[in-house]
């Protein structure tokens, strides 16, 4: 389709001057899934404008919490107690963040009607972890027709361990825990920055929670109807911040991101360290900001994704954009999702020298990339394919645009404040 969204990009120089890191995708999402708990007025500040956020409130809205921009990255959402724990398929096949409906509708109201979610396509993601969990909580499942259809007079306590510490599945044990009777203990649970924010938004309610961004997490019930609802600001998205670390990473320059949080990307920030970035930070909490400058090329180092606090597979397409111009060659291992290195046929249309086999790339870094049509197949691999494009001569022309504005607010117009020739064709 010749009037397709692109995004052009041509190589410009280094890269100067600073920027806000808006809140985190991949907690707003269940933020919003978590008003389901309790009736009332939630504010939530440090919202991205991302397209994410209007497909989960679409969603809400089904069920029965309304949703406004209030401002600028101040959401407000109201549940009014009038609640359908339906999740119908129109909506639900297009965010794959819907399963987090299936917890607080279950912990609330014993019941809940969802169709599989959707999103995006990167290999298979099951939910079995989730099911298994609430069933040991009590809950029913049975399956009609690509429906989960879920019951439990009331969930109560259980002590659970994980097999692989699912991102998911610990954010829908705890908000069904929250109104479970007696004491949930999560072992294995995932400690991801947006885990710990949801912990505190749901402390902020009323609900008992212990271990907050430690690997065991209990959780003491509270009666129905004793969680309220409240305000609270987004932590900071990190894929956000990393995409732009390593824009300058590729371009040079020198850049401040305000609101970006080392404590929540060391191991990440270390093996940048590593390959010649100076990255210093200041600030903590939700004021601190990061400074980042960037050698005349980088090295190339080895890079293994695993969970937090290892190096999320999210941050992996922009790594191998950055050891694709790096000196020497560096090796990528996936350890967690089979079929994310789809990009990498993309990336060589630009010059890049990468061969990917299973679970592992090799990389070896060329002094320059080309401009050339490409396109996005996902959220991450499109950022880092418009990174790609910074450190290429000659014009990108990038489409598939959609994903990235499911994940990134305003990342053209971020990059272009900092001097990148870089603009958006609707």
């Amino acid at each position: 389709m010749t009037d397709e969204p692109r995004i052009l990009i041509r190589r410009a120089g280094p890269l100067q001057g600073e920027i806000t890191i808006p809140g985190a995708k991949n907690s707003v999402l269940k933020l919003m899934a978590a008003t389901l708990l309790a009736d009332g007025e939630y504010t939530l500040t440090n919202v991205p404008d991302i397209a994410d956020v209007g497909i989960m409130a679409d969603l809400l809205a089904a069920i029965g919490v309304s949703s406004e921009v209030v401002q600028p990255g101040t959401l407000r959402l109201v549940n009014h107690g009038n609640i359908t724990p339906v999740a119908p398929y129109e909506l639900v096949e297009r965010i794959r963040a819907s399963i987090n409906v299936l917890g607080p509708l279950l912990g609330r109201f014993g019941r809940v009607s969802l169709s599989l979610p959707g999103g995006d396509d990167f290999g298979s993601r099951p939910i079995d972890m989730h099911l298994t969990a609430l069933e040991a909580m009590g809950a029913v499942f049975e399956f009609r027709h690509g429906v989960v259809e879920a019951t439990a007079d009331r969930l109560h306590g259980a002590s659970i361990t994980l097999e692989f510490p699912s991102v998911g599945a610990t954010e829908n044990i705890v908000t069904a825990a929250v109104y479970a009777k007696g004491t949930t203990v999560l072992d294995n649970a995932a400690r991801e920055p947006e885990i710990g924010d949801l912990c505190n938004f749901l402390v902020g309610m009323g609900a008992q929670i212990e271990g907050i961004g430690t690997s065991t997490l209990t959780v003491h019930g509270v009666e129905p109807g004793e969680l309220k609802a409240i305000t609270h600001a987004v932590v900071a998205d990190r894929i956000q911040a990393a995409t732009y670390l390593a824009a300058v990473a590729v371009c040079g320059g020198e850049v401040v991101l305000r609101g970006a949080r080392a404590d929540h990307m060391e191991m990440l920030l270390r093996r940048f360290h590593d390959m010649g970035l100076v990255v210093t930070s200041a600030g903590v909490g939700p004021t601190s900001s990061l400074a980042v400058f960037a050698p005349q090329r980088l090295r190339s180092v080895d890079v293994a994704t695993l969970p937090y606090p290892g190096i999320a597979t999210d941050y992996k397409p922009l790594i191998v954009t950055m050891l694709s111009v790096a000196d020497g060659v560096g090796i990528v291992t996936e350890n967690l999702y089979p079929g994310r290195f789809r990009y990498v046929e993309e990336l060589q249309r630009l010059g890049a020298d990468i061969r990917a086999d299973g679970h592992h790339a090799v990389v070896r870094g060329v002094a320059q990339l080309s401009g050339a049509p490409v396109r996005a197949p996902d959220i991450r691999a499109g950022a880092a394919l418009v990174v790609a494009g910074l450190a290429a001569d000659g014009e990108t022309s990038m489409t598939g645009v959609h994903h990235v504005d499911r994940g990134y607010d305003d990342l053209v117009g971020r990059l272009a404040s900092l001097g990148a020739d870089i603009e958006r064709v609707d």
